[in-house]
Protein backbone atom coordinates (compact mmCIF):
# COMPACT_ATOMS: atom_id res chain seq x y z
CA UNK A 1 0.00 0.00 0.00
CA UNK A 2 2.94 2.37 0.51
CA UNK A 3 3.31 2.36 -3.28
CA UNK A 4 0.16 4.49 -3.46
CA UNK A 5 2.40 7.44 -2.57
CA UNK A 6 5.36 6.59 -4.82
CA UNK A 7 4.55 9.32 -7.33
CA UNK A 8 3.70 12.05 -4.81
CA UNK A 9 6.78 14.10 -5.74
CA UNK A 10 5.52 14.30 -9.32
CA UNK A 11 2.35 15.97 -8.10
CA UNK A 12 3.87 18.95 -6.30
CA UNK A 13 3.08 21.24 -9.21
CA UNK A 14 -0.61 21.04 -8.22
CA UNK A 15 -0.03 23.03 -5.05
CA UNK A 16 -0.11 26.76 -5.68
CA UNK A 17 -2.82 26.31 -8.30
CA UNK A 18 -5.55 25.94 -5.66
CA UNK A 19 -5.47 22.20 -6.20
CA UNK A 20 -4.78 19.26 -3.92
CA UNK A 21 -4.84 15.51 -3.80
CA UNK A 22 -6.75 13.56 -1.20
CA UNK A 23 -6.02 10.08 0.04
CA UNK A 24 -9.42 8.45 0.58
CA UNK A 25 -9.98 6.08 3.49
CA UNK A 26 -12.74 4.59 5.62
CA UNK A 27 -13.26 4.08 9.34
CA UNK A 28 -16.27 1.97 10.38
CA UNK A 29 -18.96 1.84 7.74
CA UNK A 30 -19.31 3.16 4.19
CA UNK A 31 -18.51 6.82 4.82
CA UNK A 32 -15.41 8.03 2.98
CA UNK A 33 -12.89 10.41 4.49
CA UNK A 34 -9.99 12.30 2.98
CA UNK A 35 -6.54 13.50 4.04
CA UNK A 36 -4.20 15.73 2.06
CA UNK A 37 -1.49 13.61 0.44
CA UNK A 38 1.16 16.11 1.52
CA UNK A 39 0.45 15.27 5.17
CA UNK A 40 1.10 11.58 4.50
CA UNK A 41 4.49 9.91 4.76
CA UNK A 42 3.43 6.33 4.26
CA UNK A 43 0.49 3.93 4.26
CA UNK A 44 0.96 0.39 5.53
CA UNK A 45 -0.88 -2.62 6.86
CA UNK A 46 -1.35 -2.29 10.61
CA UNK A 47 1.66 -3.88 12.33
CA UNK A 48 1.61 -5.36 15.81
CA UNK A 49 0.83 -2.63 18.33
CA UNK A 50 2.36 -2.42 21.78
CA UNK A 51 0.01 -1.26 24.53
CA UNK A 52 1.33 1.47 26.81
CA UNK A 53 0.23 2.15 30.41
CA UNK A 54 -1.70 5.37 31.10
CA UNK A 55 -2.05 6.09 27.41
CA UNK A 56 -4.82 8.27 26.02
CA UNK A 57 -7.89 6.07 25.35
CA UNK A 58 -7.84 7.09 21.66
CA UNK A 59 -4.29 5.76 21.26
CA UNK A 60 -4.48 2.05 20.47
CA UNK A 61 -0.78 1.55 21.10
CA UNK A 62 2.62 2.28 19.63
CA UNK A 63 4.22 0.85 16.51
CA UNK A 64 7.92 0.50 15.74
CA UNK A 65 8.31 1.56 12.12
CA UNK A 66 11.67 2.02 10.38
CA UNK A 67 13.47 2.66 13.66
CA UNK A 68 10.89 5.16 14.92
CA UNK A 69 8.34 4.70 17.71
CA UNK A 70 4.98 6.09 16.58
CA UNK A 71 1.74 6.50 18.51
CA UNK A 72 -1.23 5.02 16.66
CA UNK A 73 -4.51 6.92 17.04
CA UNK A 74 -7.82 5.19 16.29
CA UNK A 75 -9.51 7.87 14.17
CA UNK A 76 -12.92 6.28 14.68
CA UNK A 77 -12.61 6.38 18.48
CA UNK A 78 -11.16 9.90 18.42
CA UNK A 79 -14.18 11.22 16.54
CA UNK A 80 -16.79 9.61 18.78
CA UNK A 81 -17.28 6.32 16.92
CA UNK A 82 -16.63 2.70 17.75
CA UNK A 83 -13.12 1.30 17.89
CA UNK A 84 -11.81 -0.31 14.72
CA UNK A 85 -12.17 -3.97 15.68
CA UNK A 86 -10.11 -6.05 13.27
CA UNK A 87 -6.53 -4.82 13.33
CA UNK A 88 -5.41 -7.65 11.06
CA UNK A 89 -7.16 -6.02 8.11
CA UNK A 90 -6.68 -2.38 9.20
CA UNK A 91 -4.16 0.16 7.89
CA UNK A 92 -2.06 2.90 9.41
CA UNK A 93 -1.64 6.27 7.71
CA UNK A 94 1.70 7.67 8.88
CA UNK A 95 1.39 11.45 8.83
CA UNK A 96 3.16 14.56 9.99
CA UNK A 97 1.14 17.27 11.70
CA UNK A 98 2.34 20.17 13.81
CA UNK A 99 5.98 19.02 13.97
CA UNK A 100 5.11 15.52 15.12
CA UNK A 101 4.71 12.16 13.40
CA UNK A 102 1.76 9.93 14.27
CA UNK A 103 -0.13 7.01 12.85
CA UNK A 104 -3.86 7.10 12.16
CA UNK A 105 -5.59 3.73 12.38
CA UNK A 106 -8.24 3.30 9.67
CA UNK A 107 -10.21 0.29 8.49
CA UNK A 108 -9.35 0.70 4.82
CA UNK A 109 -7.47 2.89 2.33
CA UNK A 110 -8.82 3.38 -1.20
CA UNK A 111 -6.99 5.68 -3.63
CA UNK A 112 -5.71 9.18 -4.30
CA UNK A 113 -7.98 11.68 -6.07
CA UNK A 114 -7.06 14.98 -7.67
CA UNK A 115 -9.44 17.84 -6.88
CA UNK A 116 -9.67 21.61 -6.50
CA UNK A 117 -9.81 23.58 -3.27
CA UNK A 118 -12.82 25.44 -4.69
CA UNK A 119 -14.76 22.17 -4.51
CA UNK A 120 -13.78 21.69 -0.85
CA UNK A 121 -16.51 23.36 1.18
CA UNK A 122 -16.85 24.20 4.88
CA UNK A 123 -19.05 21.76 6.82
CA UNK A 124 -22.67 22.71 7.50
CA UNK A 125 -23.09 25.23 10.32
CA UNK A 126 -24.23 23.96 13.67
CA UNK A 127 -22.62 20.52 13.32
CA UNK A 128 -22.29 18.58 16.55
CA UNK A 129 -21.20 15.17 17.81
CA UNK A 130 -19.08 13.26 15.30
CA UNK A 131 -19.79 15.93 12.69
CA UNK A 132 -18.08 18.56 14.87
CA UNK A 133 -14.76 16.94 13.90
CA UNK A 134 -15.21 17.96 10.25
CA UNK A 135 -13.17 20.78 8.83
CA UNK A 136 -14.51 20.44 5.27
CA UNK A 137 -16.58 18.29 2.92
CA UNK A 138 -16.50 17.59 -0.81
CA UNK A 139 -18.18 15.37 -3.37
CA UNK A 140 -16.30 12.65 -5.23
CA UNK A 141 -17.98 10.07 -7.48
CA UNK A 142 -21.34 11.53 -6.40
CA UNK A 143 -20.61 10.61 -2.78
CA UNK A 144 -19.86 12.89 0.16
CA UNK A 145 -16.26 12.80 1.39
CA UNK A 146 -15.59 14.21 4.85
CA UNK A 147 -12.29 15.85 5.79
CA UNK A 148 -11.54 15.58 9.48
CA UNK A 149 -10.19 18.38 11.65
CA UNK A 150 -7.04 16.49 12.60
CA UNK A 151 -5.72 19.49 14.54
CA UNK A 152 -8.76 19.28 16.83
CA UNK A 153 -8.19 15.55 17.36
CA UNK A 154 -4.50 16.03 18.19
CA UNK A 155 -5.27 18.97 20.48
CA UNK A 156 -7.67 16.84 22.50
CA UNK A 157 -5.08 14.09 22.84
CA UNK A 158 -2.07 16.32 23.53
CA UNK A 159 -2.89 20.02 24.03
CA UNK A 160 -0.40 22.53 22.64
CA UNK A 161 0.95 25.31 24.86
CA UNK A 162 -0.26 28.78 23.86
CA UNK A 163 1.64 30.93 26.37
CA UNK A 164 4.35 33.18 24.98
CA UNK A 165 7.46 33.39 27.16
CA UNK A 166 8.51 36.88 28.22
CA UNK A 167 11.91 36.56 26.54
CA UNK A 168 10.19 35.99 23.17
CA UNK A 169 8.72 39.51 23.26
CA UNK A 170 11.54 41.91 22.42
CA UNK A 171 9.63 44.97 21.28
CA UNK A 172 6.23 46.61 21.53
CA UNK A 173 3.94 44.91 19.05
CA UNK A 174 1.11 47.33 19.80
CA UNK A 175 3.35 50.30 18.92
CA UNK A 176 4.14 48.86 15.49
CA UNK A 177 0.57 47.72 14.93
CA UNK A 178 -1.11 50.97 16.00
CA UNK A 179 -4.84 50.89 15.28
CA UNK A 180 -4.50 48.19 12.64
CA UNK A 181 -5.65 44.58 12.95
CA UNK A 182 -3.92 41.28 12.36
CA UNK A 183 -5.94 39.11 9.97
CA UNK A 184 -5.93 35.39 10.78
CA UNK A 185 -7.21 32.84 8.25
CA UNK A 186 -7.58 29.18 9.25
CA UNK A 187 -10.32 26.63 8.64
CA UNK A 188 -9.67 24.87 11.96
CA UNK A 189 -11.45 26.48 14.90
CA UNK A 190 -8.83 24.93 17.18
CA UNK A 191 -5.96 26.51 15.22
CA UNK A 192 -7.69 29.92 15.12
CA UNK A 193 -8.17 29.84 18.87
CA UNK A 194 -4.57 28.78 19.45
CA UNK A 195 -3.32 31.84 17.56
CA UNK A 196 -5.90 34.07 19.25
CA UNK A 197 -4.98 32.89 22.77
CA UNK A 198 -1.29 33.30 22.03
CA UNK A 199 -1.51 36.85 20.70
CA UNK A 200 -4.20 38.22 23.04
CA UNK A 201 -1.78 38.88 25.93
CA UNK A 202 0.20 41.13 23.58
CA UNK A 203 -2.79 43.44 23.29
CA UNK A 204 -3.23 43.16 19.52
CA UNK A 205 -6.52 43.45 17.65
CA UNK A 206 -7.36 40.47 15.48
CA UNK A 207 -9.92 39.63 12.83
CA UNK A 208 -10.49 35.88 12.29
CA UNK A 209 -11.84 34.24 9.12
CA UNK A 210 -12.40 30.62 8.12
CA UNK A 211 -10.60 30.35 4.77
CA UNK A 212 -8.62 32.08 2.06
CA UNK A 213 -11.69 33.21 0.14
CA UNK A 214 -13.09 35.00 3.20
CA UNK A 215 -9.68 36.54 3.88
CA UNK A 216 -9.33 37.90 0.35
CA UNK A 217 -12.87 39.30 0.38
CA UNK A 218 -12.20 41.02 3.71
CA UNK A 219 -8.95 42.54 2.45
CA UNK A 220 -10.55 43.77 -0.77
CA UNK A 221 -13.39 45.39 1.16
CA UNK A 222 -11.02 47.08 3.60
CA UNK A 223 -8.77 48.25 0.74
CA UNK A 224 -11.64 50.28 -0.71
CA UNK A 225 -11.38 52.56 2.33
CA UNK A 226 -7.59 52.95 2.04
CA UNK A 227 -5.93 55.70 0.06
CA UNK A 228 -2.86 53.74 -1.01
CA UNK A 229 -2.42 50.36 0.66
CA UNK A 230 -4.28 47.83 2.82
CA UNK A 231 -1.48 48.27 5.35
CA UNK A 232 -3.32 51.40 6.51
CA UNK A 233 -5.90 49.07 8.09
CA UNK A 234 -4.33 45.61 8.31
CA UNK A 235 -0.87 45.17 9.79
CA UNK A 236 -0.26 41.52 8.98
CA UNK A 237 -1.85 38.39 7.50
CA UNK A 238 -1.36 35.04 9.25
CA UNK A 239 -2.75 32.28 7.05
CA UNK A 240 -3.05 28.52 7.10
CA UNK A 241 -2.21 26.76 3.82
CA UNK A 242 -4.89 24.03 3.69
CA UNK A 243 -8.29 25.72 3.58
CA UNK A 244 -11.55 25.09 1.71
CA UNK A 245 -12.48 27.27 -1.28
CA UNK A 246 -9.04 28.96 -1.45
CA UNK A 247 -5.76 27.69 -0.02
CA UNK A 248 -3.07 29.83 1.57
CA UNK A 249 -0.73 29.68 -1.41
CA UNK A 250 -3.41 30.99 -3.75
CA UNK A 251 -4.47 33.64 -1.21
CA UNK A 252 -0.88 34.86 -0.94
CA UNK A 253 -0.47 34.97 -4.72
CA UNK A 254 -3.71 36.99 -5.03
CA UNK A 255 -2.56 39.42 -2.33
CA UNK A 256 0.83 39.96 -3.96
CA UNK A 257 -0.77 40.49 -7.39
CA UNK A 258 -3.09 43.27 -6.18
CA UNK A 259 -1.49 46.76 -6.14
CA UNK A 260 -3.46 47.75 -3.04
CA UNK A 261 -2.70 44.53 -1.15
CA UNK A 262 0.84 43.63 -2.18
CA UNK A 263 2.60 45.53 0.64
CA UNK A 264 0.85 43.38 3.23
CA UNK A 265 3.26 40.94 4.90
CA UNK A 266 2.08 37.33 4.89
CA UNK A 267 3.04 34.63 7.40
CA UNK A 268 2.02 31.14 6.30
CA UNK A 269 1.31 29.22 9.52
CA UNK A 270 0.62 25.60 8.80
CA UNK A 271 0.78 22.00 9.93
CA UNK A 272 2.42 21.19 6.59
CA UNK A 273 6.20 21.13 6.71
CA UNK A 274 9.24 20.31 4.63
CA UNK A 275 11.57 21.79 2.01
CA UNK A 276 8.85 21.74 -0.62
CA UNK A 277 6.71 24.20 1.35
CA UNK A 278 9.65 26.57 1.79
CA UNK A 279 10.00 26.58 -2.00
CA UNK A 280 6.30 27.33 -2.41
CA UNK A 281 6.54 30.21 0.08
CA UNK A 282 9.19 31.82 -2.10
CA UNK A 283 7.22 31.13 -5.27
CA UNK A 284 4.02 32.87 -4.10
CA UNK A 285 5.86 35.68 -2.29
CA UNK A 286 5.02 35.10 1.37
CA UNK A 287 7.38 36.72 3.88
CA UNK A 288 7.57 33.81 6.31
CA UNK A 289 6.64 30.16 6.89
CA UNK A 290 6.09 28.70 10.37
CA UNK A 291 5.16 25.12 11.15
CA UNK A 292 2.44 24.88 13.79
CA UNK A 293 2.42 25.28 16.70
CA UNK A 294 5.06 27.20 18.64
CA UNK A 295 3.70 30.40 20.24
CA UNK A 296 7.17 31.89 20.78
CA UNK A 297 8.11 31.48 17.11
CA UNK A 298 4.77 32.97 16.09
CA UNK A 299 5.26 35.99 18.36
CA UNK A 300 8.80 36.54 17.08
CA UNK A 301 7.66 36.39 13.46
CA UNK A 302 4.78 38.82 14.18
CA UNK A 303 7.24 41.25 15.81
CA UNK A 304 9.68 40.95 12.92
CA UNK A 305 7.22 41.60 10.11
CA UNK A 306 5.26 44.32 11.88
CA UNK A 307 8.55 46.15 12.34
CA UNK A 308 9.54 45.89 8.66
CA UNK A 309 7.89 48.31 6.22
Amino acid sequence: MSSILDSVNQRTQLVGQNRLELLLFKLNGRQRYGINVFKVREVLQCPKLTAMPKRNPFVRGIAHIRGQTISVIDLSLATGGKAIADLSTAFIIISEYNRSVQGFLVSGVERIVNTNWESIMPPPKGTSGKQSYLTAVTEIDKELVEILDVEKILEEISPSPTMIHDEAVTQSITTDLGGRVILIADDSAVARNQVKRSLEPLGVRMHLVNNGREALTYLQQQAKECQESITEKVGLLISDIEMPEMDGYTLTAEVKADPKLRRLHVILHTSLSGVFNQQMVQKVGAEDFIAKFNPDELAQSVQKWLHVD
